[in-house]
């Protein structure tokens, strides 16, 4: 395949590229996790203790990496994951991620915390469009929800993670805050690296638009928001409450454990997305690829989509092998962003793709829907 970029060949090189062009405060905001970051390391190291089992002498001339989930056909198991700030990397950053994800046949995930509104994206791209939902005061939460229904949103997410805000100390160090306050120290940064200032001065500081418009609730709420105050009442009876009143796909984010995973099912949920939050809320957590056998035994019929750690085509395989429908990506799809805008979401895709498609040919398997729990199997210690 021909790169979109010369000298692009991974997501790592995406990285390094973004790492150049931003300012280091802003770089740490993608890059960071909760207290010493060791969740970081572990989400990684997780995916090297499995190791894939290749079968041979099966013709894989053709593969297909297309499959179903929550009842749509998408061209890759792969969803762009919902991420806050997103002008900060790229001018219209959310708007961006969300027509890569159409053109590519994947759905997308618009976070609450995002700096382009609900009905923004909605009308600016086309494609499969999911809402993550963070409930902080509940009359903001069912204005929200009552927004993206009539925008048209096929699948709400409600994550369930962020009952208080983690331990960032990069973001602590840096003083990095919405809204963003220049300092002495900031504006030395933002002169140091011109591609992003340029960016930054001639198209404004982001917002939080879903929380800026004059019906989104009162100034009690976006103020909470903005602290990333959420209501840490929000329970089980809430959930049952949020299913009932969502006629589409609802999905919980943040899930960790069987027996949570199982009561999300008896409730309603269409699926499980069994998250960490990229290692962001608290370190000691456990690797959601870990995780994820255990969910999938107990809840075998259900959507379940891994997030937290893909880096790799092969990272997808192993995800698919151990139980999950489709995977998210967060950090890899930013990356490209804030290297090279929209266009950089579409080449991290693409590369991820085509490794998920090179993996498949490797192990075996002419389909992403043959991949199976044989397909695995632990690393020797």
């Amino acid at each position: 395949m021909t790169r979109a970029f010369p000298g692009f060949f991974s997501v790592g090189d995406y990285r390094s590229e973004a790492r150049r062009r931003l300012p280091r405060m802003v770089f740490d905001y993608l890059e960071g996790g909760a207290d010493d970051e060791s969740g970081l390391r572990h989400n990684r190291a997780a995916f090297d203790r499995w190791e894939l089992r290749p079968r041979r002498l099966i013709d894989v001339s053709k593969r297909e990496q297309s499959t179903e989930l929550l009842g749509k056909r998408i061209s890759s198991p792969l969803v762009i994951a919902p991420t806050g700030l997103n002008s900060a990397f790229w001018p219209k950053g959310d708007l961006a991620l969300a027509r890569a994800a159409s053109k590519a046949g994947i759905p997308f995930a618009l976070s609450t915390a995002s700096n382009m509104s609900i009905e923004e994206i909605s009308k600016g791209a086309d494609g499969d469009l999911w809402f993550q939902l963070y409930v902080v005061h509940r009359n903001l939460a069912n204005s929200l929800v009552s927004r993206a229904r009539a925008a048209n949103y096929s699948t709400l997410i409600l994550t369930t993670d962020v009952a208080v805000n983690g331990f960032r100390e990069r973001d602590l160090r840096n003083g990095f805050a919405m809204p963003f306050k220049i300092t002495a120290r900031g504006a030395l940064d933002g002169i140091s690296h011109p591609r992003w200032l340029w960016s930054y001065l001639t198209n404004g500081m982001p917002q939080l638009k879903n929380l800026a418009t004059d019906d989104a609730s009162d100034t009690a709420s976006q103020a909470a928001a903005l602290r990333r105050e959420m209501d840490a009442s929000f329970g089980w009876d809430d959930l049952r409450r949020l299913r009932d009143d969502w006629p589409g796909k609802l999905l919980v984010k943040g899930i960790l454990t069987a027996e949570d995973a199982e009561r999300c099912v008896e409730i309603g949920a269409d699926g499980i997305i069994v998250s960490n939050h990229g290692g962001r809320q608290l370190a000691e957590l456990p690797a959601p690829i870990d995780s994820l056998p255990s969910i999938s035994d107990r809840t075998p019929t259900t959507n379940l989509i891994l997030d937290s750690g893909i880096r790799r085509g092969g990272d997808v395989v192993k995800a698919v092998a151990l139980g999950a429908k489709a995977v998210m990506l967060g950090r890899a799809t930013l990356y490209g962003l804030s290297a090279k805008g929209e266009t950089g979401v579409s080449d991290v895709v693409a590369m991820i793709k085509e490794e998920i498609d090179r993996t498949l040919a490797l192990v075996g398997c002419s389909s992403i829907m043959e991949v199976n729990r044989s397909c695995v199997a632990r690393r020797p210690v």
